[in-house]
Formats: structure tokens, C-alpha cells, sequence
């Protein structure tokens, strides 16, 4: 079984997301920051996000308020400029063809994954497609990976994560499975301190790798 990341593994989602933490920061009062600063605050989940972006000394109703409003925006925006990472989609469909399992597993809520998902008409090639907000945790807690081999009756050993950052990195540790690190994502510069069992630059060299194990 392969469980994806989204954001910087599948799609590049950097500019909608970028203009989404931005429109919120003026919506605030506060000045645009730079986009590469943004991408650094990708991985954990949404609420995170909105933390980073708005700083130090932000209160609880603020913070709130801007999550929502970032949400909102967001959903209505996901699909600007985001497109699939080149190779994605035919990766995918080299492995559903073959009979693989595949699942998702983002911190991204899962409402708006599953937009994003569908409107690049990937939904039905996954088993499962799991949110930030499917769970009581989010990545790098195992409980994602351990509810999707549970229901694919996988084992730790026939289960691998394939991510851009350390934090899918640590989500694979945490669980037990293998990891493969991608390297044209978001944060690759993390795979450093947490290195993959396997680090690729094309998704179709990971493939052409599991299908020829």
C-alpha cells in the first residue's frame, strides 16, 4: 500500500495558498508577507498555518477569526494556479492499474482535499482520503496510517509514505512503514534532518521502483 501527501507531493498548491495566507494578513491589518516564507509554514495542518502567518502575540478570538476567514477563502481559491507535480497522474494510474492500494493522507481539512482531488479526477484512484481533520491528531501522529492499513488490512511492512517534508517523514517513523522522500515539493530542505529510506526526483522513478520489487 502507497499513502500520498498532497501539498508539494501531488499538486503544487504554493501560489493559492500563498494568496490565501496573504488575503488574510490584509484582512487583519497587517502587510503581505513574502511567499517563500509561506511555503515554510506548510505541513501542519491549517490552524498552524494561520499561526505562523499572523506571528507572536496574536489572541485566541483573533486567530479564530482569521482561520475562518482563511478557510473560506481558501476553498473558494484552491484551484487557481494549484496543478499536479508533472509524472502525478500517470504514476497513479501506472499503480492503480496494477493493483496497488493508494490512499491520501494531508494535514489539508479533508473537505477541501477532497476539491482539489476531485477536480483533478484523482478521487477514485485512492482507497481512502484522510484530512487534518479526519482524526483527533494530525501528521506526524500515526493514528492517519494506522487507520488506513487497519481498513486495507496492510501490515507496517507492505506500507509505504510518500511525502515532501519531514513531517511525512516522521508520520512513516511514527507508524512503523517505510518513507519515500520527494524532492520538488515545499520543504525537501527538512528531508536532511529526517532522511527517507528512499528519495526521489520524479514520482515515476518511485513507481517504476515499487512495481519492479
Amino acid at each position: 500500500m502507497l499513502i500520498f501527501d498532497l501539498d508539494g507531493t501531488l499538486i503544487d498548491s504554493r501560489l493559492d495558498l500563498a494568496h490565501a495566507v496573504n488575503a488574510t494578513r490584509v484582512q487583519t491589518g497587517r502587510e503581505p508577507i513574502d511567499h517563500a516564507l509561506i511555503y515554510s509554514y506548510v505541513g501542519n495542518g491549517a490552524p498552524v498555518l494561520i499561526q505562523r502567518a499572523l506571528g507572536p502575540g496574536t489572541t485566541q478570538t483573533e486567530l479564530d477569526s482569521a482561520l475562518a476567514f482563511f478557510l473560506d477563502y481558501y476553498r473558494e481559491h484552491a484551484v487557481d494556479y494549484t496543478v499536479l507535480y508533472p509524472g502525478v497522474r500517470e504514476s497513479l494510474d501506472q499503480l492503480h492499474a496494477a493493483g496497488i492500494q493508494l490512499a491520501l493522507l494531508t494535514n489539508k481539512p479533508v473537505r477541501i482535499t477532497h476539491l482539489i482531488m476531485e477536480h483533478f479526477g484523482i478521487s477514485d484512484l485512492m482507497f481512502r482520503i484522510y484530512g487534518g481533520n479526519s482524526f483527533e491528531q494530525k501528521k506526524p501522529h500515526p493514528i492517519g496510517i494506522d487507520t488506513i492499513r487497519g481498513e486495507a488490512g496492510r501490515s507496517a511492512a507492505d506500507t509505504w509514505m510518500i511525502g515532501d517534508s519531514a513531517v511525512d517523514i516522521q508520520t512513516a517513523r511514527n507508524a512503523g512503514v517505510s518513507a519515500c522522500g520527494v524532492t520538488w515539493g515545499f520543504q525537501p530542505e527538512t528531508l536532511i534532518e529526517y532522511p527517507p529510506d528512499v528519495l526521489v526526483d520524479r514520482l515515476e522513478d518511485f513507481a517504476v521502483r515499487f512495481l519492479q520489487r
